[in-house]
């Protein structure tokens, strides 16, 4: 069958995907995206963590055929999907859950989103967002497997939670194995990224 998303702000499409064919083996094998890892496909380890429609989703557990017409964001495109939420207002998507007042962002803005064409398809060349960031700031990347799933995982958490306590932080990552870092510097690069948000607003 042939699979048309939306990936990164890109349209993309995908043909001759076979029926148990996953998200993450499209997203690697057929679009060139690398940055969700392939750990234990069995939706245990979070390494390969995307969002799906703003959701968090195990990308190994999701059939292919599933995104038709949907919006996927890896590790790839995070840099500019946050800069794009930031420029209209900070919060979480009003069709998430997250509310909107005043500083959330509204469905229709979501969707308007896209990647600029000059960008680059795997994420380098652009400014890191705030969690990028502070994960390199705070030290929490070691052999960097796991690094994906949790920038994206914890992406989201501060998108609807601007000042989470480390209950919310352990809860939001407690899918994302790590099994280098013994976590303490993902929580500090998450507290660090929160702490900058807090101060740009």
């Amino acid at each position: 069958m042939r699979v048309n998303f939306t990936v990164n702000g890109r349209q993309q499409e995908a043909d001759d995907v076979w029926e148990g064919e996953s998200l993450l083996y499209v997203l690697r094998e057929r679009l060139g995206l690398p940055g969700s890892k392939n750990a234990c496909e069995q939706g245990e380890c979070g390494s390969c963590t995307v969002r799906l429609d703003g959701v968090p989703v195990c990308s190994c557990l999701v059939a292919a055929g599933q995104v038709e017409g949907r919006e996927v964001v890896t590790v790839e495109g995070l840099a500019d999907f946050a800069k794009q939420r930031e420029q209209h207002g900070h919060g979480g998507a009003c069709g998430t859950g997250g509310g909107c007042g005043s500083k959330g962002v509204s469905t229709d803005e979501a969707k308007r989103w896209a990647a600029k064409p000059g960008d680059s398809q795997t994420g380098e060349g652009v400014e890191l967002s705030n969690i990028q960031q502070a994960f390199i700031d705070a030290g929490a990347v070691q052999c960097g497997f796991c690094t994906p799933g949790l920038l994206v995982q914890a992406d989201e958490l501060l998108e609807r939670n601007a000042d989470p306590s480390d209950q919310d932080i352990r809860e939001a990552l407690s899918g994302n194995l790590c099994r280098c870092t013994g976590y303490e510097k993902i929580l500090d690069a998450v507290r660090l990224a929160a702490a900058r948000q807090g101060e740009a607003v």
